[in-house]
């Protein structure tokens, strides 16, 4: 498109021309920017992004989406970053493998996909430290999913650099909550304005027509003249796209046929090389003279344009306008680019595939190679796309469910479900070999697990371990443990069972698995005879939870029953160290899944601000990875802690995401974390018969089979003293017992003898159940747990009127519930204290670690431990910018100046 016409296309738009350039100033002051500029086609996208005020001292770096590119992982993101590729050398290693390995630069490193958006990140970053950064990413709609799913993931993460990221898109495209700025028609009289330049012949009636009808879209103006001046009458009203690509038909018809099968041959080659046009062209029998007219007619008629060895449509519906107008063409013009582009056997993959018109197996052989080389760049969205096809091309029905369900599992790597369900259901019934059979109901769980439907996937996995067992025991005995683990989730003791007999019929297990297996058969001993016999035998899986060093699922599903047995200090250090091996190998997928483990035990052992730190990293890690049933444990984590912190809104908020996410897929844990939550802020805010039935009415629901029903018996036992009505609490105090006295830990023992010191009548046996449970206290590793029983002590002792002895129980309570911080409790033991006759109360201590936000806590707790701002930043899928940043508002914060004053700091919490 000439630059007077795109000149002309920014008629009516200073308003949306000022937001652009907002976001560049920004980029230019420092501050990271970015927008997703969305609107219908022709509404003049690209013409904004052609006109975005750069100046001096700006690095632009540019892309767009091809409609036919969209299955060549990472394409865009090459487009994007090639100019400054070889910046590339100075990422980290691990980053730097990843994204030259996704780009096709090295040999592929079968990396996580966010590792290398956190590349990519990296290297945006570092470009910006010189001059500013533009980033131009147009028909976003477009873009390959990689690249799509890389893009989105570095504009999120930018903070503190200069560096603005702006996309055009149609209304499709998913911005990711990103920021967002709607593109609508201009007014009436810039819509006259430009007919008055393009069509100043047109008849009244036929001007007045069009500007009612193109709704103010810039390109409809420019296009619909060309119909009106060969009807009599415009069309009936039709959607706008419609119409526009009918529009550009009429022009592409009036070309010679040379011209026309030019323009075929352009539309089909998505590499827009003049190289493989000139090649193509050739083999279809086009000399080069007949080329050169040809692009010169069509250059004339501004269809396209030669630049920069490349062919360039000035508008993407005019590329698929083409494409369609070749009809039956279309087969010799792929047949042709295949022999075109030999030395790239991806895209001579694909054109021999668009040029195929039946089962070709030499074809769907090369797809599958394709689908390999894609895979080992971390492109699966890519890799199902060649492996559907390669079906579509298979002629035996064995080699086709074979290659649907390789396109299934490269779908459900890249986050797509419901494309992964769609390949399935094309597979149709479950395949006769039975390792593909179990890949096969593996999948169909997958998909049903993160759908909603739990229950469903349980029994898939008990199909495919059926499958396994005779051709891959291991195997089977793994995906059992998956079911048991799935159906505890549900919070379903018969499926547990099943699982437990299944398990044992399959007969020794394989050292590897032993402990896992042991776990499964204490889970279903715990929900049918008790704690007794059923913690003992799942114990075993902590302790080889703590020693490994291997696969994460292990380690972490270790983590997860040392929460169950209580044994949460071992639980947190499973799931620190998993965490960091996943940060050093760059395993962002398993991420979430750790955090959940590592933020759950880092509440039970008070640690309320490591927790909320956690739990906020691992919630926006789930966003980017597409794993919203990991976000809601981790809403529920921070639902509770803000309950204990009496933030009401925060509270509410995300112990009710936690209750849609229930009535969406059923698992019982996240139901757990709201009731518990909102009973917690009802105790926090004094609501006390409102928390004791919310308690008490969980138990008749499936949050009876959860931990949590453990957990917060001691809740129900102060909930009834405090009420006046201990008797009501010994069955909950008792429940609570028993399960203390299998699991064998001091802090529960402790709990318990609070419980039994609170609900007991007698002064001296409620002494001697007080003192008992702060022996056991003595490690001082609990510290919620700790200032609940000296605040409980001394309130007993306070209505005992031994004012004296409750004072010091109360002041330590008070003491430790400001450090947490849970201040509604501090209050209350406040309130005690004056009731108990202290009429002065001490300043409470300078809390350093108050001030800081979640991602500072993260930032300064890494620094501490000497990791520079470059480490920090690779551990976090931070740019160092930001990591700096972040430090820099921390410093005044804990009144240091520099990382040796840091490095002195007690930062324990």
């Amino acid at each position: 498109m000439t630059g007077v016409v795109s000149d002309l296309m920014l008629l009516g738009r200073d308003a949306d021309r000022a937001v652009l350039r907002t976001a560049v100033e920004q980029a230019r002051a420092g501050r990271s920017a970015a927008l997703v500029v969305r609107g219908e086609p022709g509404i003049g996208k690209s013409a904004l992004l052609d006109h975005v005020t750069t100046g001096p001292g700006l690095t632009v770096l540019r892309c767009a989406g091809v409609e036919s590119e969209a299955e060549i992982p990472f394409a865009s993101l090459h487009l994007l970053l090639y100019p400054v590729l070889g910046r590339a050398e100075t990422l980290p290693e691990l980053q730097r493998t990843a994204l030259l390995g996704a780009l096709g630069v090295e040999p592929a490193a079968g990396r996580d996909p966010l590792l290398i958006g956190a590349a990519a990140l990296t290297l945006l970053a570092d470009l910006a430290e010189n001059d500013p950064v533009l980033c131009l990413i147009d028909d976003a709609h477009w873009l390959d999913e990689s690249s799509a799913r890389t893009l989105r993931f570095v504009a999120r993460r930018l903070h503190a650099d200069a560096v603005a990221m702006i996309f055009a898109a149609r209304p499709e495209f998913d911005p990711a909550g990103l920021p967002e700025h709607r593109l609508g028609g201009i007014g009436a009289p810039a819509s006259a304005a430009l007919l008055d330049r393009w069509a100043p012949d047109l008849d009244h009636a036929a001007r007045e027509r069009i500007i009612q009808d193109s709704g103010g879209n810039p390109l409809a103006l420019r296009e619909l003249p060309h119909l009106a001046a060969e009807q009599a009458h415009l069309p009936a009203p039709l959607p706008l796209s419609r119409r526009l690509e009918h529009a550009f038909g009429t022009r592409i018809a009036r070309l010679a046929p040379t011209a026309r099968s030019v323009l075929a041959i352009a539309a089909a080659d998505e590499t827009a090389g003049l190289g493989n046009l000139l090649r193509a062209a050739a083999a279809t029998g086009i000399s080069r003279d007949a080329l050169r007219a040809a692009l010169a007619e069509a250059e004339e008629a501004e269809l396209l344009r030669v630049s920069a060895g490349r062919v360039v449509f000035t508008h993407p519906l005019l590329r698929a306008a083409a494409y369609q107008q070749a009809g039956i063409e279309r087969l010799s013009v792929h047949r042709a680019l295949a022999e075109a582009v030999a030395a790239d056997p991806d895209q001579q993959a694909w054109h021999l595939a668009a040029a195929a018109t039946g089962p070709d197996e030499t074809t769907a052989h090369a797809l599958e190679l394709a689908a390999e080389r894609a895979q080992g760049r971390s492109g699966y969205a890519a890799a199902a796309a060649a492996l559907e096809r390669a079906a579509d091309l298979s002629g035996d029905p064995e080699q086709r469910a074979r290659r649907l369900i390789g396109a299934a599992v490269a779908a459900n790597q890249a986050g797509q479900q419901h494309r992964t369900q769609h390949l399935l259901d094309q597979v149709g019934e479950a395949p006769s070999d039975p390792l593909r059979a179990a890949r096969y109901h593996e999948l169909q769980a997958r998909v049903a697990f993160e759908s909603g439907d739990a229950a469903r996937a349980h029994d898939l996995l008990v199909a495919a371990s059926t499958a396994l067992t005779d051709v891959d025991p291991v195997g089977a005995h793994a995906v059992l443990i998956d079911a048991a683990r799935n159906a505890w989730q549900l919070s379903d003791p018969p499926r547990v069972a099943d699982a437990a007999a299944r398990l044992a019929k399959l007969g020794p297990a394989p050292d590897s698995l032993a402990a896992a297996v042991s776990a499964v058969t204490g889970a279903a001993t715990l929900l049918t005879a008790g704690p007794a016999d059923a913690l003992p035998v799942m114990r075993p899986l902590v302790a080889a939870g703590l020693r490994s060093q291997g696969a994460y699922a292990l380690r972490l599903n270790a983590a997860f029953v040392a929460g169950i047995v209580g044994d949460f200090t071992t639980g947190g250090s499973i799931a620190r160290q998993v965490v960091d091996d996943c940060r050093a190998a760059g395993a962002v997928g398993w991420l979430p899944l750790a955090h959940v483990t590592l933020a759950t035990a880092e509440l039970y052992l008070g640690q309320f601000r490591n927790a909320v730190a956690s739990a906020t990293e691992g919630l926006q890690l789930a966003d980017d990875t597409g794993q919203p049933n990991r976000a809601g444990y981790l809403e529920g984590v921070l639902a509770w802690i803000a309950a204990a912190q009496g933030d009401e809104d925060n509270c509410l908020r995300f112990s009710g995401q936690c209750q849609d996410g229930f009535a969406t897929h059923r698992i019982a844990n996240g139901l757990a974390w709201a009731i518990w939550a909102r009973a917690m802020l009802d105790l926090a805010h004094g609501r006390t018969a409102e928390a004791l039935a919310r308690l008490d009415a969980a138990l008749n629901g499936p949050v009876r089979h959860q931990a949590h029903a453990v957990y917060f018996a001691p809740d129900q036992v102060e909930c009834a003293v405090r009420l006046g009505d201990p008797e009501r609490g010994r069955a909950a105090s008792d429940r609570f017992g028993a399960w203390a006295d299998a699991s064998g830990q001091d802090w529960a023992r402790a709990v318990w003898h609070r419980c039994q010191g609170m609900v007991t009548v007698d002064t001296d046996l409620a002494d001697h159940h007080f003192a008992a449970a702060l022996r056991a206290h003595a490690d001082g590793s609990r510290p919620w747990e700790i200032a609940r029983t000296h605040l409980s002590y001394g309130e007993r002792l306070r209505r005992d009127r031994r004012k004296n002895q409750a004072r010091s129980h109360l002041r330590t309570a008070r003491e430790i519930f400001e450090r947490l911080p849970a201040q509604p409790w501090a209050d209350r033991a406040a309130a005690e204290l004056r009731a108990a006759g202290e009429q002065t109360t001490s300043a409470p201590a300078v809390d350093l670690l108050a001030a800081l936000s979640p991602q500072e806590l993260q930032i300064v707790k890494l620094a501490h431990t000497g990791l520079t701002n470059r480490e920090i930043a690779a551990q976090l899928f931070l740019s160092p910018k930001t990591v700096s940043y972040h430090l820099y508002r921390a410093f005044p914060k804990l009144n240091v100046a520099n990382r040796g004053q840091l490095a002195r700091l007690d930062l324990r919490v």
